[in-house]
């Protein structure tokens, strides 16, 4: 056993600062190696703080205005329908709104898959860029529609080219940080989009305002507002996201220089490297697709966005009716309401992000934030005051928020390898969207205004969360302890991996390499 640990100490020696090694052959003095290790070492260290500060700007703002205009567009029918659109085009009739919320998933759950697999052939500022400016001209076309078919037809390609989104930025931010960095950084880029999207409710009042104007209704005018500005902030995609790290040291379209220098790429491969081995992309083939998803974690966690976002369905599309319709606050008061839940998720949270990436912990928070969720549904639905029901808004938005991006962190700390990464992303994605589907069925405009079956299908996916984490705990508990005693051990069904030892290359298994780079069963 202690042949095994020495080789995997030289490794990571190798990793951290070859520099260093070679001045201790060469020297033989390894006092004096040591010290100029640790100075190597402190000036790697403010090295990657600059780059990284110099990342978290130029990655963070971009990604996190594109996905709060995609929100927007994404949820704005509940504030159409206050605003008229419900006369207009007979939305009320049978269960036409859940059709509606219920197609854009059809498209976004095709489309997700090959998303990210695209983006790696396009780059992150093309493929994302474009989405985003078709889905804003599609949102426009939106406030055009004369029947309800034709506002189908219209979410179902709306929910095609919003399905590349999410994983394809998921993916891009996750090929930058390293582990114990990702969740702050997800929950700043969810967080904004969640906050504006939650103003958006009053903005859609200010447009809905605009009621007559060039002979369209209000409801018109949320749509196609929304849509221009969903088109500005995709130009700003096209023209200053970044790429994939191995590749941000290429010159720029529209004459801009590298976001990198070749220096600063190599400290940012060389972290990712020691982080988690999987700095370099992997050649992507059907068999090598195919091989990937053979892990269960990957459908587990896909079940855990499933159970989450049905959950986020259910709030985005029901809550301002159950609102004005259950709690009988009137239009204007339902979107003051709204807001205030938003602010308190965005701080809960942050808070979250920074104890999970501080103590390297994830299942615990998604236990929490359930418990909590359960408690606001619950008083939200069964409550007689509509001031505890509205207390209980406050604790059933603010957790399951707070959970999306520690999920995703849950995700990206338990599947090593970048091609694993990108295709588990694009099945949580898929899982998130088949929870609207089932939110857009379980809420049904015959249980209007109460929704009382929708809420207990709340309930029930929140216990099944807190079911399959507490598992994962027994279970993953027994993979770290196995990595630390040095068994050539993974959940990954003994995945192996070619990494260098001095001058030549050993066959490693990811979770004795675990105990050099820290355990990612979280």
């Amino acid at each position: 056993m202690a042949a095994d640990r020495e080789p995997e100490k030289s490794m990571h020696l190798e990793h951290f600062d070859d520099n260093a090694t070679s001045v201790n052959t060469v020297a033989g003095d390894k006092k004096d190696a040591s010290e100029l290790e640790a100075g190597v070492s402190e000036t790697l260290a403010i090295q990657e703080r600059k780059i990284r500060r110099k990342m978290d700007w130029r990655l963070l703002p971009i990604t996190g205005a594109l996905y709060a205009v995609s929100l927007i567009d994404r949820l704005n029918l509940p504030n159409a329908r206050l605003a008229g659109m419900d006369d207009a085009l007979g939305m009320s009739i049978g269960n036409r709104y859940s059709i509606v919320t219920m197609v854009f998933f059809i498209g976004y759950i095709l489309c997700d898959f090959p998303a990210n697999f695209v983006m790696r052939k396009f780059g992150p500022a093309t493929f994302l860029g474009i989405i985003g400016l078709l889905w804003g001209v599609l949102t426009i076309a939106m406030g055009f529609t004369k029947t309800w078919i034709e506002l189908v037809l219209c979410r179902v390609i709306f929910g095609a080219l919003e399905g590349g989104l999410f994983p394809g930025v998921i993916f891009l931010l996750s090929c930058w940080y390293i582990r114990r960095e990702v969740q702050l950084r997800f929950s700043a880029f969810y967080g904004f989009g969640m906050v504006i999207s939650g103003l958006s409710n009053l903005i859609a009042y200010g447009l809905s305002k605009s009621d007559g104007l060039g002979g369209m209704g209000g409801w018109s005018w949320i749509f196609i507002w929304e849509g221009i500005a969903t088109c500005i902030v995709a130009f700003f995609v096209l023209a200053f996201l970044v790429d994939f790290p191995d590749k941000a040291a290429r010159p720029r379209r529209f004459g801009m220089k590298p976001f990198l220098t070749a220096d600063e790429v190599t400290v940012v491969l060389n972290r990712i490297e020691r982080d988690r081995g999987d700095a370099t992309p992997e050649k992507m083939t059907v068999r090598l697709v195919l091989s990937k998803l053979k892990d269960w974690k990957q459908w587990e966690m896909c079940l855990l966005l499933l159970c989450n976002n049905t959950v986020a369905y259910s709030f985005a599309f029901f809550l301002p009716l159950i609102l004005h319709g259950q709690m009988g606050y009137s239009i204007f008061t339902t979107y003051v309401l709204i807001f205030p839940p938003y602010i308190l998720a965005a701080i809960w949270m942050v808070i979250a992000a920074f104890i999970g990436d501080r103590f390297m912990i994830r299942g615990p928070i998604i236990v929490f934030n359930a418990c909590f969720t359960i408690i606001g549904v619950t008083m939200m639905g069964y409550a007689s005051s509509n001031s505890v029901r509205y207390a209980g808004v406050y604790l059933g938005l603010a957790p399951y928020n707070a959970s999306i991006p520690c999920i995703f962190s849950y995700q990206h700390n338990n599947i090593v390898g970048q091609t694993k990464r990108a295709i588990g992303a694009a099945i949580m994605i898929a899982g998130g969207g088949l929870g609207g589907i089932i939110a857009s069925n379980a809420f049904q405009q015959k249980h209007a205004p109460g929704y009382r079956p929708g809420l207990n299908t709340v309930l029930a996916v929140q216990a099944l969360t807190i079911v399959l984490i507490c598992k994962n705990f027994v279970v993953f508990t027994r993979a770290n302890r196995k990595a630390d005693r040095g068994e050539l051990y993974d959940l990954d069904d003994a995945q192996k991996t070619l990494v260098r030892v001095g001058t030549t290359l050993v066959e490693h298994d990811f979770a004795s390499v675990n105990r050099v780079r820290g355990r990612r069963h979280v």
